[in-house]
């Protein structure tokens, strides 16, 4: 999990260009997350990232999935979603918390997985935002490849996970239709993670 924090920020700032794009009426725009509008969506990102510095304070996975859906946005949601990137990649670079265990809600993980999780949560995040908006969808290409490249190894372990055959789907969306085989790798892990790219 070398150079996490680095990519936990890049990630971070990816899906913050695009949310200083949103234009008034997109708020309540759908998103490839059925649930979600584009606010519900930003918000998941937001309190996620709160979410992650709460578990790093001694919260349990039972204290994160309550607090998931909790408004984190208030009035100005692209400050605080960007206060929150800040927070978290701070709580994280604190000596000792990429080792630490942390209570997850999929199961015990290093702080360094953790955040492995958060920012691949993120990657693909930036893409149902563009999708949502409208917006050029290339996702940065150097995220794309590692993730894809340790996709195995970000969610070892963990009780649900987008890389098993037998999950259920409750936190990770299913694959949909087989890609062609010329998909590249963006497509392919969009596809991996639920998406139709």
């Amino acid at each position: 999990m070398e150079g996490i924090i680095d990519r936990f920020v890049t990630a971070g700032a990816g899906f913050e260009r695009l949310l200083r794009s949103v234009r008034p009426g997109q708020w309540a725009s759908p998103t490839p997350c059925s649930e979600w509008n584009v606010r519900r969506l930003v918000n998941h990102v937001a309190r996620g990232n709160l979410n992650y510095v709460a578990l790093l304070e001694g919260g349990t996975g039972a204290e994160f999935l309550r607090m998931r859906d909790l408004d984190a946005l208030g009035g100005d949601p692209v400050a605080t979603y960007a206060a929150s990137v800040r927070n978290c990649a701070e709580a994280f670079a604190r000596p000792g918390v990429l080792e630490r265990t942390l209570d997850y809600p999929l199961g015990p993980v290093s702080g360094g997985q953790a955040l492995a999780v958060r920012t691949t949560d993120t990657v693909i995040h930036t893409w149902d935002l563009a999708r949502a908006l409208g917006a050029g969808e290339r996702l940065d290409p150097g995220l794309v490849a590692w993730i894809d490249d340790h996709l195995d190894e970000i969610y070892a372990g963990l009780a649900e996970t987008p890389v098993a055959d037998g999950t259920t789907h409750r936190f990770f969306a299913a694959p949909p239709a087989t890609l062609t085989a010329d998909a590249s790798r963006q497509s392919r892990l969009l596809h991996r993670m639920g998406r139709k790219p």
